[in-house]
């Protein structure tokens, strides 16, 4: 089976060099021709376009921004992809995004498989990053392989738009847990504490988190580079947002978050790092929560 692979950003390119790296010589597209030598240094293909690149193949992953953009690539695709073909879609969309999307391209004749991921590019480099699929159980079955290059935990969430609904659930949780660990850092620097002491301790701790462990050594480098954007975190804070209010859930600790996110926007803009998020006490404080010994990327 040949798989295509379109939107080769940050997290996109990480996962189609990982499926290079397993030998599945994937046909690859993106507007960016940036990662083509990379991808092609590692046995890829690229395709001009993605109608040439659905010619191709029998099965399309899409890793793109936005629920517009996966549409206007699916629209794209639909008329050159063979009968019976897979769409696999790794972009975060809402729920009702992927099955209005699902049910449009299984209408087309295509079997579709969402599969958003979690953990950060650095283990989508790796081929170490948490697949969270959803659609038919025999769809996920055939493409198990693929999703087995790319991560190294994957979890079967149920029918389409099982997989949207824990995706927001775990990203909701990571910025809950960024904006405390800014606080808790915080309170140790103004408390007289060693940065690096402290952050071993919490990561030793019953407070840790895998936000604290990743991405707090990146505020302390001062980098905050976890190469995803602040309005990608508000795009996905609005999905949670929604479903509390579709299932009657108060999410106090989301919507305080997403206050938070919204004027680190305004502030840094929305092309900023989302880590970006706990400068906003560090400029009202006027201290730095800086740290010797952190890297400037997590690898």
């Amino acid at each position: 089976m040949r798989y295509g692979f379109v939107g080769l950003g940050n997290l996109g390119g990480a996962l189609a060099a990982s499926l290079a790296r397993a030998g599945f010589a994937p046909v690859v597209h993106d507007r960016d021709p940036a990662a083509r030598a990379t991808l092609e240094g590692l046995g890829a293909t690229w395709a001009a376009s993605p109608t040439a690149l659905a010619a191709q193949v029998d099965a399309v992953i899409t890793c793109l921004p936005n629920p517009a953009a996966a549409e206007a690539v699916l629209d794209t695709l639909l008329p050159a992809l063979k009968p019976g073909a897979t769409w696999i879609e790794m972009s975060t969309l809402g729920r009702d995004d992927i099955l209005r999307l699902g049910h449009k391209a299984e209408a087309a004749g295509l079997n579709v498989l969402e599969a958003p991921v979690t953990g950060g590019v650095h283990l989508a480099a790796q081929g170490r990053i948490t697949v969270l699929a959803g659609g038919a159980q025999d769809v996920f079955a055939r493409h198990r392989p693929a999703l087995q290059a790319m991560g190294d935990r994957i979890f079967h969430m149920g029918p389409l738009g099982s997989a949207a609904l824990i995706k927001v659930i775990t990203n909701m949780l990571a910025f809950i847990h960024l904006v405390a660990d800014g606080e808790a850092l915080m309170l140790a620097k103004r408390g007289g504490l060693d940065l690096k002491t402290a952050w071993e301790a919490i990561a030793a701790s019953s407070g840790t988190s895998f936000v604290h462990e990743t991405e707090g050594q990146l505020i302390l480098n001062g980098s905050y580079d976890i190469a995803f954007t602040m309005d990608l975190a508000l795009k996905d804070l609005g999905f949670a947002r929604d479903f509390g209010q579709a299932f009657g859930v108060p999410l106090d600790l989301a919507t305080l978050t997403e206050q938070t996110f919204r004027r680190a926007q305004a502030a840094y803009g929305g092309q900023a790092q989302s880590t970006q998020v706990v400068k906003l006490l560090e400029d009202l404080l006027g201290t730095d929560l800086r740290a010797g010994g952190f890297p400037a990327r997590l690898e």
